[in-house]
């Protein structure tokens, strides 16, 4: 547990600390004047836009990780440097092969029926956050290196000092001397009122929902830049050899498509089925239902929210399932791999196992938080009841999420990437686009709650598929190291295994 936890605590903080940026953003949005649900609609449109770029580097460089936890239980740290400069020259490429989609985003939303003011402010925000792109994909490549290495805290503070920034940034950027609509929350609404004053002094307009974006590009350049001074100073350079990697190495580029392309595939898969959801069917089944559809979308985002602060958590414990799976596996004591896999699900199961009873709880209460006191009461009443509705939903399938993000993890640091990555391009297409298209189509009545029963749906179907294999152990028969490389001498099987966690 101690060695778990001295791994996953610093990750499930990075992620923790992501949620709330996230719900500060939302909420600051929120209280842009005039007051309108379509600014929270657009960035959470925006938002899942630009990371159909950016979550594919997410799921190819999550094995960067593995690769650099078994080279670490075999013995051989310094062969992970160059996977960690292959994030940063991949993470180039893929910024700048981005660009043409961020011009065409405009148009992918008027395919999809919206309208304005919603199309300028959403593809706005995308494509800011897309031009910018290289910072957060470098950032999560470096930060995959460091999870492997079992030096988690780098990510950490370099996340808090990162999300601190996009906070002060988002107050003077999006609000200007115009000033942000009161949220009742004396840590935002008191520095916000300095914020304003110096804005004031300087004569900075607010730039609204696109001030937001430019907030969060320069939080990632910052994120980035900390990791990356630690990576190339004398001591990292001395111990692990990380400025003699700095060329283009084509065998780690390789290793990395090899093994990371189910999960960038996944990824992509993932999230566009998502943006499917969000940007197209909840609007669609609240015109179903006889409603603003950009109320519904707006409910679905409140409620996207909450369930970041039960998944990223999860996520940054599943980090550390990966780190010390692969480092087991390096050492090559598969027994070990499995128990340690076994207690970050029972983690894992316990917080988001009380993040649905909360959700259930109060999910009104909860709800409200997003509502300013100058929004309409027919509109705030209709986000009460749709997210509340939402928030039952993601109550439910609360547990299976839990096993699907825990073995996910386990199965990459094993380097299993192929069947789930499979898995979850059936099930998503299946469930969320196929069954969503379905309910909207034959339910109408169900409105909103109509895609997220069918979301909820593939959660459960994924959380038990991705457990099954688990079971099942073919993941015991992967090699990703050559065969001549040597293990550390076996330790015994509950020995803890953090104290060779930096050779000398």
């Amino acid at each position: 547990m101690l060695e778990m936890l001295r791994i996953a605590l610093p990750s499930i903080v990075t992620m923790t600390s992501y949620t709330v940026m996230q719900f500060i953003d939302g909420l600051m949005v929120s209280r842009i004047r005039p007051i309108d649900p379509v600014n929270l609609a657009a960035q959470g449109n925006g938002g899942m836009a630009a990371w159909v770029v950016m979550g594919a580097s997410i799921g190819l460089f999550g094995v960067i990780n593995t690769y650099v936890a078994q080279n670490l239980g075999a013995g051989r740290p310094e062969r992970g440097s160059a996977y960690g400069w292959s994030a940063i020259w991949m993470a180039m490429a893929m910024a700048a092969v981005a660009i043409p989609y961020a011009l065409v985003v405009p148009s992918i939303y008027a395919a999809l029926g919206h309208h304005e003011p919603l199309i300028t402010l959403e593809s706005r925000y995308a494509q800011i956050l897309i031009f910018g792109a290289f910072f957060t994909m470098a950032a999560r490549g470096l930060a995959n290196y460091f999870y492997g290495l079992h030096r988690a805290r780098v990510v950490m503070i370099a996340a808090l000092v990162c999300n601190v920034s996009n906070v002060l940034l988002n107050m003077l950027l999006i609000f200007g001397r115009q000033g942000m609509a009161p949220t009742g929350w004396v840590v935002i609404d008191a520095p916000a009122a300095s914020i304003t004053a110096f804005a004031d002094a300087i004569g900075l307009d607010g730039l609204g929902v696109a001030g937001a974006a430019y907030a969060t590009v320069s939080g990632a350049a910052i994120e980035l830049f900390i990791p990356l001074a630690l990576f190339l100073s004398p001591r990292m350079n001395r111990l692990y050899a990380t400025r003699a990697a700095w060329r283009p190495s084509r065998a780690a580029m390789s290793d990395i498509i090899r093994i990371g392309w189910p999960g960038a595939l996944m990824m992509i898969n993932e999230i566009f089925c998502w943006a499917f959801l969000m940007t197209y069917l909840l609007a669609a089944a609240g015109r179903a239902a006889g409603e603003d559809p950009v109320v519904h979308n707006t409910a679905g985002w409140i409620a996207l929210r909450y369930m970041h602060v039960s998944f990223m958590p999860a996520i940054g414990l599943s980090f550390a399932v990966t780190a010390v799976v692969g480092r087991c596996l390096g050492m090559r004591r598969p027994d070990l791999a499995e128990r340690r896999a076994w207690l970050g699900l029972r983690l894992t199961l316990t917080y988001m196992g009380l993040c649905a009873a909360a959700f259930v709880l109060f999910r009104g209460p909860m709800s409200r938080a997003f509502i300013p006191a100058e929004m309409s009461p027919e509109q705030a009443q209709t986000l009460v009841r749709v997210a509340s509705h939402v928030l039952i939903a993601a109550a439910v399938f609360q547990i299976f999420d839990a096993a699907a993000i825990t073995m996910l993890g386990a199965l990459r640091g094993a380097g299993d990437t192929v069947w789930p990555g499979v898995l979850t391009i059936v099930l998503s297409w299946g469930c969320i686009v196929g069954g969503g298209w379905l309910i909207v189509a034959l339910v109408p009545n169900l409105g909103s709650l109509g895609p997220w029963i069918a979301a909820s749906t593939y959660i459960v179907l994924l959380g038990l598929g991705l457990l099954t294999r688990f079971i099942r152990g073919r993941w015991r028969e992967i090699t990703l190291l050559d065969p001549e490389s040597k293990p550390l001498p076996a330790a015994e099987p509950e020995r803890p295994l953090v104290t060779i966690a930096e050779p000398s």
